[in-house]
């Protein structure tokens, strides 16, 4: 079910793993942690799973895509927090056309190479789901996760370009 996307751009691949593994804030579990399995999906408007993604309780991921004019990466950043899908922060590489910090929603920082992360949003998704309309191969959205220590990626749009997707968190029963 899970397709495994490497990505051939050296540059861009050591960009986004570096993002999320140098910028990442650790997270002390707890035991209340592990009654909240969730799983991230992402599914087609025909219901077909494109994604299905374990992730616990303080696990994160992101969605990255290339900005459509400038043509960087830019990443949102969620985790589950207790089985609730939440907005953690972003990170755009400068103030390109869309992009941009809005007083009182998060924190922007330097991210020491001309770009900025907004921290602290911590946003709840509403119902733990959105819809997304998959950009095109040059946009490329994917899902960015670690697993076992390694940055794992998984293209949307490989999968569905120019259609909408629903990024979900389902809880799982255990």
């Amino acid at each position: 079910m899970i397709r495994i996307v490497r990505s051939s751009n050296l540059a861009g691949r050591t960009l986004v793993s570096a993002l999320l593994l140098c910028c990442s804030v650790s997270i002390l579990a707890v035991a209340d942690d592990a009654a909240h399995p969730a799983a991230l999906q992402a599914v087609s408007e025909s219901g077909v799973v494109l994604a299905d993604v374990e992730r616990a309780s303080g696990e994160r991921w992101c969605l990255a895509w290339n900005h459509s004019v400038r043509h960087f990466t830019v990443l949102d950043c969620y985790r589950n927090v207790a089985g609730e899908m939440q907005l953690e922060r972003s990170h755009q590489p400068d103030f390109a056309a869309g992009l941009g910090h809005s007083q009182g929603r998060g924190e922007q920082v330097s991210d020491g190479q001309g770009g900025y992360w907004i921290e602290n949003i911590d946003e709840p998704v509403l119902h733990n789901r959105y819809a997304l309309r998959v950009g095109s191969h040059a946009v490329d959205h994917r899902l960015i996760w670690e697993e076992g220590g390694e940055t794992q990626s998984l293209s949307l749009s490989e999968q569905a370009s120019g259609e909408r997707v629903t990024l979900q968190l389902i809880t799982l029963e255990h």
